[in-house]
């Protein structure tokens, strides 16, 4: 059994993975160029902020759960260079991901202020400010959820086909826009000013993607007809969503979960709201290196599983376990030295919430191996269309490991809140060790489309 592949063997790898990669890179440096940004208007103002993310986060997981469910059956056919089934597949992408955010915008704007006071324990001016500078943040950025939803269905369709430098040249222009417009409409507007910038880099990501894609149909054959009708065959319909809704809701209830980890840190006080915001921020910038590479290991398990051969399917996957492994403790050491190096950007916020922060980051770096191999064990796991054990696998880790140690030591115990965020990041250990098994029983490796019908 090989753990190290060869030089072909990550050239394809990174073939995929990078662009990705740097598109992932690109859209976390929205949220810190937006970070950066709003911390000038104050520590209310970023923490306002860092809990509507917190919030439009559970939609964005969301979205990710109704793309990755149907392109469970996109990466498969593709595989298959089964083009009819790609189009199919494609329709129901358009259809679920839209009516969701439309779901997510009516419930963000009617329900938001509640939501955001449940973070809220200082009391007083603080948390009035705070909510104020939260709510009118959010309301401005459900405006980019429909771009974002079509976006994100156009982009995965086109990682499928081996396209996936087009989302990620929409990503780098989608970048220097929001950096341009946050210079110019945070001064004049705050944190609405923030928020209109992301809308707008949304909109002119989406339509980069939806027009080259329809300029250039011969190298994705997948578009030609895709809106002649927006049928999809019945069998196919319901093989996805019986597939999906465990995937779906697995998604949705992790976001949630870590929702939950949020709001128990927020009665340690807005600073320490604010200096985890710094914290994620960028270390979700970081994290991208592993979290690329599980989108990767996805597709990749996806097309081998798709053409039936199952022992190259192990063997490959034993190689991205240990790669995944490796870039892991790579970003912990860079994250390391980011945090030495990051919060100091910060020069508006006060020295506590910038300490916190080179803590909180330093956590990350020592919890950033498990979170790469635990991802690359899910995503294993999810490549052959088990979703209801990689639902039990990723929402059982996440509530009764991760949510459970942040609420039990949060109010069962007298820890401070670093200490608390380190132990949450050092349970994911347990995840690797559950990843470890899963993998190796081997129930994921099956082919889902031999059965069904796209003609």
């Amino acid at each position: 059994m090989k753990f190290i592949g060869t030089k072909s063997f990550y050239r394809s790898v990174f073939r995929i993975a990078v662009p990705i990669m740097i598109q992932n890179v690109v859209t976390n440096s929205v949220s810190l160029v937006n970070n950066i940004t709003v911390s000038n208007l104050g520590t209310e103002s970023l923490a306002g902020v860092a809990i509507s993310n917190t919030l439009i986060s559970i939609y964005y997981l969301c979205i990710f759960g109704a793309i990755s469910a149907t392109g469970l059956f996109g990466a498969q056919f593709a595989g298959r260079k089964e083009y009819d089934g790609e189009r199919y597949v494609f329709r129901l992408m358009i259809l679920l991901s839209t009516a969701f955010s439309v779901l997510w915008m009516l419930f963000f704007w009617i329900g938001g202020k509640p939501l955001i006071r449940l973070f809220l324990h200082d009391g007083g001016s603080v948390a009035d400010l705070t909510l104020s500078e939260g709510y009118r943040y959010l309301a401005v950025m459900c405006l980019c959820f429909l771009p974002y939803s079509v976006n994100s269905s156009y982009s995965e369709m086109l990682r499928e086909n081996g396209r996936a430098r087009i989302p990620m040249t929409s990503s780098v222009i989608a970048l220097v826009l929001s950096l341009l417009l946050n210079i110019v409409l945070v001064p004049l507007l705050g944190v609405m000013g923030a928020a209109a910038a992301s809308v707008v880099s949304r909109f002119v990501e989406c339509a980069i993607n939806v027009l080259w894609t329809h300029r250039f149909p011969e190298e994705v054959p997948f578009i030609y007809g895709a809106y002649y009708t927006m049928h999809v065959p019945t069998d196919l319909a319901r093989r996805v969503l019986i597939k999906g809704a465990p995937l779906i809701l697995s998604e949705t209830l992790w976001s949630v979960g870590e929702t939950v980890i949020t709001q128990s840190y927020s009665y340690h006080g807005v600073t320490a709201v604010a200096a985890i915001n710094m914290a994620v921020t960028i270390s979700s910038l970081v994290n991208t290196a592993f979290f690329s590479l599980g989108v990767a290991i996805g597709i990749i398990l996806g097309n081998i599983l798709g053409s039936g051969d199952f022992e190259k399917a192990r063997d490959t996957d034993n190689k991205l376990l240990v790669l995944s492994l490796f870039v892991g403790m790579m970003v912990g050491v860079v994250l390391l030295g980011v945090g030495v190096i990051v919060p100091q950007l910060y020069v508006s916020q006060p020295d506590d919430v910038r300490r916190l922060a080179r803590i909180f980051i330093w956590c990350e770096a020592a919890g950033a191996p498990f979170r790469a191999y635990g991802n690359a064990t899910y995503y294993t796991v999810r490549s052959g269309g088990n979703t209801v054990l990689t639902f039990i696998y990723d929402c059982g880790s996440i509530w009764f490991l991760s949510a459970a140690t942040a609420y039990c030591l949060t109010h069962f115990t007298a820890l401070s809140v670093v200490w608390v965020y380190f132990c949450v990041k050092m349970v994911e250990g347990i995840k690797c060790l559950i990843g470890t098994g899963l993998v190796a029983g081997g129930s994921w490796m099956k082919n889902i489309v031999d059965s069904v019908d796209a003609a």
